[in-house]
Formats: structure tokens, C-alpha cells, sequence
């Protein structure tokens, strides 16, 4: 009895033991060291760890294991703590945004119910005058309006005076600071530009003004001082900068400085000419602690030293813009952007002035793109973006400048880069401009021992088109997604063969076109998606015996950017250049590609949802019925102008061959790039609006009866319930399956494709029917998935079905799409001889 209550009481003492242990800083030292290291020990571990450490031999591995657990769960409280912190001073300085947007609203509803009542006023006296005097009564309130509002005239400074450039400053700052957080410009904010935390922040472009306007307020995490520096760097943010030099810096007494800077910028397009700036810029820290960066041309009527000539440019007018830094409570900052320029529009055609008139253009290329640049920035510096493939994220940033750098020298052709015109065929459709000294542009950095044979120079094949009716963004989606429709695969292997000691000689065009596959791996992109950086695989292959030399894999470096068709005024392009398979961060890039800008604006409302197709809307779209959107979509009435631009490298005694085969490539891309944009015009997509249409041929039909036969055949189940199979019933039952149910080819010789998929395995594969078969069944299931069918394959075979866990597979776009199960089986035909096989996806859905 004694010894029963003896072991009772030290089965509660150990009992007690077995709930708290107060461990010794040594002991918690040492679990740290291991919890860093591996935070979910196994039981194995656990026990390693007691065994070689002495300090934690009184502790059992059960305790050891709840320490761990408490230790994972302290740290999840921790991270998501850290995270409402943050999301808690975003909303906070997000409202303090908010109330004073709302604020300035109030303050311009003011004013414009002021200028209302006196406009009524002036037409109330205009209509109570008896005699003809109303071309002088409106002469006379002209004059008193332009004395309420005089026109600034400032006398001329001495340019050698700082007194003069500081007074100059000054003023620049007053007007950027009435534009910034006041109401000297009439803001609209723009559609889709909703405040939030997070979003990019409130975005406004100028209406009734003089020049285009646009202003951005935003909330980053950068301390002010590196975001002045970063937006002071114009040429890494703006694409469209060229240069940017500042001639002469003069300190003020406050504490800040004057610039005196000269900026170049590109020309978006072959049509026109680029612009010039000659400007003032004055940063200084206010009263209130905030940094102010403010910027305007010095003219004859600022006053101010004369800039520097520059004859192949025209001379913009930047009206004061700038940019206000404000310190954040608890850290960052919040940023005010102004951006107000006068392009000079006149001095371009017509149809182009939209280009230089749109403040939506102007916002989305300058403004938008630096609080852009700053988030992504802020981003990468608290660790919140991680890219894969061992690259840093200044690299991949360097990547994406160079490609857009490189398409807007060869655009634009400037001749101190080394470009010359190059005579033409007699036909002025494509320009062809040359280089013979390309490390002009191509930078210091690349020597002569980057191209080993390269003893000619670099050509480059530009052409501008207008377009009708076409989405910019839309287009460049399918031009990037479907290389093949335009590409010539010669072209392309002509093009990287500049990368390696031997070119090959200059390709023709091939009957064949592009008879390679590509595949598209990501690399990196934007906090928005609104920019991709990705490395295309052109898969290659012989098209006959004597060019198996070609049949080599290539690769690209591609840049796509402005394929949200919701972005309003947003320039879409594709560039891409040739690289090799292990790229070096500082490879030679000769980018070629795409670029395509609105005229105008876009039409309200969403944009349905289309497939980029061509085969399947030329062919198979012209049949369809149109519903009854086809009335809305036809006044869809957009206009936008397209660039190309393909550069090559060429020897000297393969000049004249090597133009002509770019300028006969130019061309036939313009012809399909306007069989394209025919093809996805909305007059003709407003057919593929909807559900997409079933197939009716007679082989539809049978296919579907022999698809429903054998799986009732092999399975003993029905895959679907129908009543009678005569007509259609079963083929229209089959096609709305909610289920993705397709077709490949049953080959032993040759890799099975699809030839047939119901609506919803077209929209898992997010292809047509016209296109299905292009796509080949080992390019969609992923490594396991193709291991668990090759090691299901004898049994499909000879039981006629089986059953496939469920797992992850690839669409033709490359996004992952899971499924919960899939049942492959045997499709026979009337004859019970195999015809191909088929697939049913249960409850599939995009990852």
C-alpha cells in the first residue's frame, strides 16, 4: 500500500514536471541555434539533439518538442503583428492622403461654384443690354478677367547671377506646390485609380490646361532623401530619357541646390521627331520638414541662360512639375508628383498629335512609372519581392532598361550613335539605317570580343503603321503568345548566330514559316504585372537533312509591358534579343520588337473577354452567329500607331544581302501584323463574345458518340445522362460538361496532341479548337504527372481505363492548373479498334 502510494505520488510529480520546465539561458541558447537552422526538428533530430548536447540531457524530447512548437508559434504572432503594424501605417497615412485630397476637392468645388455664379452673372448683364453692345461687353469682362488674372512676365535675368536663378526657383516651387497640393490645375482623376493600401496611390490628369498634366499622390517605405535620389535619376525610371546631364550645380543658402540640366528624350515612334528640355532644377527642404524637388525650362520669358543647340530635336517646354517628399509617421514617405510639359504637338502631322496632347499617355509614361519604379524599389529593399534564378533584382532592373534602351536607339536612329540612312529599294515602306561603329550604343563595355566575326556593323529595319480598331494591348498579347504567326524561324536562328564565332549565311523565307515551339519561363516582373521580363525558348528543328545545323534550340530575352487592356493611355510593346543559354549579367543585347500606342482614348466600359486566336477568327469565327453586343462593339473607335524595328548584324561584303533580306522580313511581319490586327479587331471578335460555339461537323458528332461508348465500355458507368442520342443531344451535353474532357492522338511513333477538347478543356488549356492542335500532351502534364501516366500506360491499354491521382498540369499560356482526379481511357470506334485517347479532369481550376 505504501509503495502503491510511494510510485502514485511520483507518477504526479513527474506528471507535474511534464507540464512547465523553466529552461536556463544555455538550454534556450541552444534550441535557438537549432530552431534557426531547422525551425520543425523530426523526432530523430530531437533525440540527436539530446544526445549531443549535455546541457539539454535532463529535458525529454517531448518537452523538446512543444518548445519548438511555442517557438513556431511566437514567431507567426510576431510576423502577423509586424504585418498589421504595417497595413495599420499604411491606412493611417492613406487617410491623412485622403482627407487633404478631400480637402482640395472642397477648396476646387469652391472656386469653380464662384467662377459658375459670376459666368451667370456676366450672361445675366449680357441678355439685360438693350443696345448692340455685346462684342464690347465681352471685350471688357475679357479685360477685367485677364487683370484678375494677369499672364506672368518675368524680366530678363542675368544669367551669370545666382540672385536671378534663385528667384527663378522660388517661383517655381510656389506654382509646383498650387499644382501639387492646390487647385492652379483642374485634376480628374483617372479611371481604375482607386486609393487604397494597396494600391499605387491617387493618380489625376490635367483637363482644360495649357501643355498635358498629370499628377500622382503615393505611400512608399523609402525614407525622402532616397526617394529624391531615386526620382532625380530620371534615366532609370523614364524610359524615354535619353540623357540627362547637369551642366552646372550653384548651392543656396538653404541648404538645398540649382541644377541646370539638359535632357534628351526618344521619340516613341519612327514618325516623329524627339524632344529636347533645357531646364531649372531647385531641390530645398520646407518649413515642415518636407523635401521639395522642383523643375521648369528656362525661356526667353523665365528669363535664365540660353541651353545648348541641338539640332535633331525639338525644344519641349516643362512647366513647373516636380516632386514633393513628405516623411511618413514610423517611417517612409509619402510622395506628391506633378508632371507638366508642353510637347509642342504642332509641330508633328495631325493624326500623331494625340501622342504629344493626351496627359494619359503623359501619366502613364512619366508619372505612373516613377511611383512605379519607387514601390518596386521599396519592395525589393524590405525583402517583400523575391526573384528565383540566382539574379539580384538590380540586374534584372538593368536587363529590362537595356532592352528598352536598345529598341529606342534603333527607332529613333540618332546620328551621333553612328546610324546613316541607307538607300532604298524605291519603295519607302521600310527604312533601313546602319551602324558601323555599334559600341557606340551598344556601350563601352562590349568590345570587339563579344562578336568574333564581327566586321560589318548592325543594320536595322524599322516601319511605323497606323492602325484602326485595333487594342494595342490585345495585339501585343497575341504577338507574344503566338510567335509563330509572324516569325520566321531562319530569321531568328540568323539573329542569334551574331553570339556565336560563325554565323550562318543569310537566311530566305521558308515556305515552312516558324516550325518551332516555344515556351516561355519567366524571370521577373513588376509589383502590378504591368511589365514581364521573361527568357523565350524557341524550340528548334530541322527542315531537312542538310539543315539539321539549324535544329538548335534559341533562346530570347524578352521584354512585354502593357497588356492590361484597363489601362488607360498605357503604351504595349514586346522587345526581345537574342542571348545565349547561360547569359552573363553584362551579355550584349540587339533588341528587336513591337511597339504599339493609342491615338485616343479608349471606349468605356469592360473589355469582354477574347481568345487570341488567328486561325480559329479568320476560319472558324467567320461562321458564328453574332450576338446582339455586336452593335456596342462596333463603335469601338480606337486608333493606334505601331513601330517595328528588327536589328541584325552583318560583315561588310553581306551588307546589300543582309538589307535586303531585313527589309523583305519587315515587310511580311507588316503583313501579318495587319492580318492579325484584322483578324482581333473588335468588329470581328465581337463574334467570339460569349460562350464559345460547338463544333456541328459529322465528325464532331461521331467522335462524341465514340467518346460517350467507351467509357460506358471500359468503366461500366455513363458519363454523362442522356435521354436519346439522336441529332446533337449527346455532342451538346458533351460540350457543357463541367468537367474538362479532351482527345489526343494514340501514336507510338510520334508525340500524342490534342484533337479534340469540350468547353471546358478548352478554357483549362485557354486555347481553341483550331489551335488544340498544336498542343502535344507531354507540354501540358508536368514531371509527375508524366511519370504516372507512362507507368498507367500498359494498363489504360489493356483494362481500357484508369484512374490518375489528382495533381498539377501546365495550360498553353503557361499558368498551373490543379485537378482533384483524372480518368484516361481508350476511345474505340465502330470497328473496336483504338482511336485515340481521352481524358476527364474533374474539378480543375487555375492555381
Amino acid at each position: 500500500m505504501a509503495l502503491s502510494m510511494h510510485n502514485k505520488e511520483g507518477n504526479n510529480k513527474q506528471m507535474d514536471t511534464s507540464k512547465y520546465v523553466r529552461y536556463t539561458p544555455e538550454q534556450v541558447d541552444a534550441l535557438e541555434r537549432v530552431y534557426t537552422e531547422c525551425p520543425k526538428p523530426s523526432s530523430l533530430r530531437r533525440q540527436q539533439l539530446i544526445r549531443e548536447c549535455p546541457i539539454l540531457a535532463n529535458i525529454e524530447p517531448k518537452q523538446i518538442k512543444v518548445w519548438f512548437q511555442n517557438r513556431r508559434c511566437r514567431e507567426k504572432q510576431r510576423k502577423e503583428a509586424s504585418r498589421l503594424h504595417t497595413v495599420n501605417r499604411k491606412l493611417t497615412a492613406m487617410n491623412k492622403l485622403l482627407m487633404e485630397e478631400n480637402d482640395r476637392l472642397q477648396k476646387q468645388v469652391s472656386q469653380l461654384v464662384y467662377e459658375n455664379g459670376y459666368m451667370r452673372q456676366q450672361l445675366q448683364n449680357a441678355s439685360a443690354t438693350t443696345t448692340d453692345n455685346s462684342c464690347e461687353s465681352v471685350v471688357m469682362s475679357g479685360q477685367q478677367q485677364q487683370q484678375q488674372n494677369p499672364t506672368p512676365q518675368h524680366p530678363q535675368r542675368d544669367a551669370n547671377n545666382p540672385a536671378g536663378l534663385l528667384a527663378i526657383a522660388e517661383e517655381t516651387l510656389a506654382e509646383f506646390l498650387s499644382k501639387a497640393t492646390g487647385t492652379a490645375v483642374d485634376w480628374v482623376q483617372m479611371i481604375g485609380m482607386k486609393p487604397g493600401p494597396d494600391s499605387i496611390g491617387i493618380v489625376a490628369v490635367s483637363r482644360n490646361c495649357s501643355g498635358v498634366a498629370a499628377r500622382a499622390c503615393g505611400l512608399v517605405s523609402l525614407e525622402p532623401t532616397k526617394v529624391a535620389e531615386i526620382l532625380k535619376d530620371r534615366p532609370s525610371w523614364f524610359r524615354d530619357c535619353r540623357c540627362l546631364d547637369v551642366l552646372s550645380v550653384i548651392p543656396t543658402g538653404n541648404g538645398g541646390k540649382i541644377e541646370l540640366i539638359y535632357m534628351q528624350t526618344y521619340a516613341p515612334t519612327t514618325l516623329a521627331a524627339a524632344r529636347d528640355f533645357w531646364t531649372l532644377r531647385y531641390t530645398t527642404t520646407l518649413e515642415d520638414g518636407s523635401l521639395a524637388v522642383c523643375e521648369r525650362s528656362l525661356t526667353t520669358n523665365t528669363g535664365g541662360p540660353a541651353g545648348p543647340p541641338a539640332s535633331s530635336f525639338v525644344r519641349a517646354e516643362m512647366l513647373p512639375s516636380g516632386y514633393l517628399i513628405r516623411p511618413c509617421e514610423g517611417g517612409g514617405s509619402i510622395i506628391h508628383i506633378v508632371d507638366h510639359v508642353d510637347l509642342d504637338a504642332w509641330s508633328i502631322p495631325e493624326v500623331l498629335r494625340p501622342l504629344y496632347e493626351s496627359s494619359k499617355i503623359l501619366a502613364q509614361k512619366m508619372t505612373l512609372a516613377a511611383l512605379r519604379y519607387i514601390r518596386q524599389i521599396s519592395l525589393e529593399t524590405s525583402g517583400e519581392i523575391q526573384y528565383g534564378g540566382g539574379r539580384q533584382p538590380t540586374v534584372l532592373r538593368t536587363f529590362s532598361q537595356r532592352l528598352c534602351r536598345g529598341f529606342n536607339d534603333a527607332v529613333n536612329g540618332f546620328a551621333d550613335d553612328g546610324w546613316s540612312l541607307l538607300g532604298g529599294d524605291g519603295v519607302e515602306d521600310v527604312t533601313i539605317v546602319i551602324n558601323s561603329s555599334p559600341n557606340k550604343f551598344l556601350g563601352s563595355q562590349y568590345n570587339a570580343s563579344v562578336f568574333p566575326t564581327f566586321g560589318g556593323g548592325v543594320l536595322c529595319a524599322k516601319a511605323s503603321m497606323l492602325l484602326q480598331n485595333v487594342p494595342p494591348a490585345l495585339l501585343v498579347q497575341f504577338l507574344r503568345e503566338h510567335r509563330s504567326e509572324w516569325a520566321d524561324y531562319g530569321v531568328d536562328t540568323y539573329s542569334s548566330a551574331c553570339l556565336k564565332a560563325s554565323p550562318y549565311a543569310i537566311p530566305c523565307a521558308r515556305p515552312g514559316g516558324f516550325p518551332s515551339g516555344q515556351v516561355i519561363l519567366p524571370l521577373a516582373h513588376t509589383v502590378e504585372h504591368e511589365e514581364f521580363l521573361e527568357v523565350v525558348r524557341l524550340e528548334g528543328h530541322a527542315f531537312s537533312p542538310e539543315d539539321v545545323a539549324l535544329a538548335r534550340d534559341m533562346y530570347l530575352l524578352q521584354l512585354c509591358g502593357g497588356v492590361d487592356e484597363k489601362a488607360v493611355g498605357a503604351c504595349a510593346q514586346l522587345v526581345f534579343a537574342p542571348i545565349d543559354e547561360s547569359f552573363a549579367d553584362d551579355a550584349p543585347l540587339l533588341p528587336s520588337g513591337f511597339r504599339v500606342i493609342p491615338l485616343d482614348p479608349k471606349a468605356d466600359g469592360p473589355a469582354p473577354t477574347r481568345t487570341l486566336d488567328l486561325a480559329s477568327t479568320l476560319e472558324v469565327g467567320a461562321g458564328c452567329a453574332r450576338p446582339s453586343t455586336e452593335a456596342d462593339t462596333n463603335n469601338y473607335n480606337l486608333r493606334s500607331v505601331l513601330t517595328i524595328a528588327f536589328q541584325f548584324t552583318f560583315d561588310n561584303h553581306l551588307r546589300d544581302n543582309v538589307a535586303a533580306m531585313a527589309r523583305q522580313y519587315v515587310r511580311s511581319v507588316v503583313g501579318s501584323v495587319q492580318r492579325v490586327a484584322m483578324a482581333i479587331s473588335p468588329s470581328r471578335l465581337s463574334s467570339h463574345i460569349g460562350p464559345k460555339s460547338l463544333p456541328g461537323s459529322p465528325e464532331a458528332l461521331t467522335l462524341a458518340r465514340w467518346i460517350y461508348r467507351s467509357y460506358r465500355i471500359h468503366t461500366g458507368g455513363d458519363l454523362i445522362r442522356v435521354e436519346s442520342q439522336a441529332g446533337d443531344a449527346l455532342l451538346k451535353q458533351l460540350w457543357h460538361h463541367s468537367d474538362a474532357i479532351m482527345c489526343c492522338s494514340l501514336k507510338t511513333n510520334a508525340s500524342p496532341v490534342f484533337t479534340f477538347a469540350n468547353q471546358a478543356g478548352l478554357n483549362m488549356l485557354e486555347t481553341t479548337l483550331v489551335a488544340l492542335q498544336d498542343i502535344m500532351l507531354d507540354k501540358i502534364l508536368d514531371e509527375a504527372g508524366r511519370k504516372i501516366l507512362c507507368s498507367e500506360f500498359s494498363k489504360i491499354m489493356q483494362q481500357g481505363f484508369a484512374c490518375l491521382p489528382a495533381g498539377i498540369c501546365v495550360s498553353s499560356m503557361g499558368r498551373p492548373v490543379s485537378y482533384d482526379q483524372a480518368i484516361a481511357w481508350k476511345v474505340l470506334n465502330d470497328d473496336d479498334s483504338n482511336h485515340c485517347l481521352a481524358f476527364l479532369f474533374m474539378n480543375w481550376s487555375f492555381v
